[in-house]
């Protein structure tokens, strides 16, 4: 089968700890809004001392609906702090192409 459409490979990752049912629910009402599509997966996030639940969300640039890489990276960071606020947290990660990123909103 031959690809209908095709569109450079660009992906960024949230790595936020909360709820996940929670968590579902802000990727729906920002994906009904900024017309996205993300995964959403749980996650352990194990440390020093302890564990922790949260989620992992993903976005690709979509074949059927293409993006520029910043415009992708907008709708990332505008959903993670959606999520961060929603789900009561301090901080959070966005994994893109060349580097990590961690936001926090504690006094440096």
């Amino acid at each position: 089968m031959t690809p209908v459409a095709t569109a450079d490979t660009i992906r960024f990752d949230i790595f936020i700890a909360g709820d996940l049912e929670q968590a579902k629910q802000v990727c729906r009402e920002y994906c009904f809004d900024a017309g996205l599509c993300v995964t959403v997966e749980p996650v352990a996030y194990i440390y020093t001392g302890g564990e922790e639940a949260g989620v992992r969300v993903g976005l690709i640039n979509y074949p059927r609906f293409p993006s520029a890489e910043g415009e992708l990276r907008v709708k990332a960071r505008g959903l993670a702090e959606a999520l961060m606020r929603r789900l009561c947290q301090h901080s959070y990660s966005i994994a893109g192409p060349d580097h990590t990123d961690w936001y926090s909103r504690r006094p440096v």
